[in-house]
């Protein structure tokens, strides 16, 4: 382990991917620290300039841990002396216990300290992602099989936070993510067919936005949003009749505000559930209708304010989804971490209720001098 890190880890490099992070550079100047942590370690260099502590790192949820290459990597970069640490690590893509500890640093506090608050959000914010990604692919299950899942969280959060994001989602098991930023950190790239602007520019009309697409994408798989005119299943038989096994697949977007046409041409099968948005009934009335024309091989991807929720309650209902678009949902920070200096100078020494929680399962990372 430790011959495979220091083979690795350059400064900034991601051990799973070999990929290079990005760091501010402002990181070493403080900016990014609370200020209580700045004036700590301008009062221990100069009173107390040796004293040496364990750091250690957990949370409290059961987790897919996410960060902690990005954690040592800030090391790496920023901490005075990052040779002089002694850090042990579990792997990004680790499942975690509550309290249980996922990095301990080791060596003078003034080297280092003023970095706690950082790796805290570090570790809060992907393993969050991780987890919520996680979770949301392991419950689209149908019959053992695993359904794909596309990260979409480009719209959702600022721009900047994209490429991390993107990441941790992939940790989490998404595969599928929206920008090329959001690939950036693993190597592959985005990934995407065609927005409602797409179909606008064609005054609405479902059939002549997709012969566009696939003239200038000859070589994609042809996935045609079928919401746009608030008409799914005329508009998704539309396309299917137009491009017979050209077409991949139709996605349902629709609006958690609107009725679909199909309940308002079939009132009698309202009063029993919620027809707003993407709904089961609308999703099992599209399947039908596509097979009853021999569309068997059109598969239907939906989208639209998905969470780990909803989608258990599509699979419970054996609710015919091939795969889920999910945004917002996985971007939820809900997984906070917690940095304890909990020994002084080798010896026990933290606040009440905390204490060194030994973990055998912590890999020592070899730290490098800086050149």
């Amino acid at each position: 382990m430790e011959k495979e890190l220091d083979l690795k880890l350059k400064g900034k490099i991601n051990r799973l991917t070999n990929q290079t992070f990005k760091f501010d550079e402002r990181i070493g100047e403080g900016w990014f620290s609370a200020v209580y942590f700045l004036k700590t370690r301008e009062i221990i260099r100069k009173q107390k300039p040796e004293t040496e502590v364990t750091m250690q790192f957990f949370q409290r949820e059961n987790a897919v841990l996410c960060g902690t290459d990005e954690a040592i990597a800030l090391l790496q970069t920023f901490a005075d002396h990052p040779e002089n640490l002694i850090v042990h690590s579990l792997k990004d893509g680790d499942k975690i216990e509550p309290f249980e500890t996922v990095l301990t640093v080791q060596g003078k506090y003034a080297d280092f300290g003023f970095l706690e608050g950082i790796i805290d959000g570090i570790l809060a914010r992907r393993t969050s992602v991780a987890t919520n990604v996680y979770n949301v692919k392991h419950s689209a299950k149908s019959a053992g099989i695993k359904k794909p899942v596309i990260f979409m969280g480009d719209r959702d959060d600022h721009f900047t936070t994209q490429a991390g994001d993107g990441y941790a989602a992939f940790i989490g098991g998404a595969t599928a993510q929206a920008t090329h930023a959001m690939n950036e950190w693993w190597g592959n790239e985005g990934m995407g067919t065609m927005p409602h602007a797409l179909i606008q520019m064609y005054n609405g009309d479902v059939v002549e936005a997709a012969r566009a697409y696939t003239e200038v994408y000859p070589q994609d798989d042809l996935i045609v949003l079928v919401d746009y005119n608030n008409d799914v299943i005329n508009d998704a038989l539309k396309v299917a009749r137009e491009f017979g096994n050209k077409l991949k697949a139709v996605r349902v977007d629709t609006s958690k505000t609107m009725i679909d046409q199909y309940f308002i041409a079939n009132p009698e099968l309202l009063g029993t559930f919620d027809p707003r948005g993407v709904n089961p009934p609308l999703i099992f009335a599209l399947r039908k209708a596509l097979d009853k024309e021999g569309y068997h091989h059109v598969q239907i991807v939906v989208s639209g304010g998905f969470t780990v929720d909803r989608i258990l309650a599509f699979e419970k209902q054996g609710v015919p989804v091939d795969l889920y678009g999910v945004g917002g949902s996985l971007l939820k920070v809900n997984i906070g971490f917690t940095g304890d200096n909990v020994e002084l100078n080798g010896v026990p020494q933290a606040k009440a209720g905390r204490k060194l929680r030994e973990n055998t399962r912590l890999e020592k990372v070899a730290m490098k001098r800086r050149d």
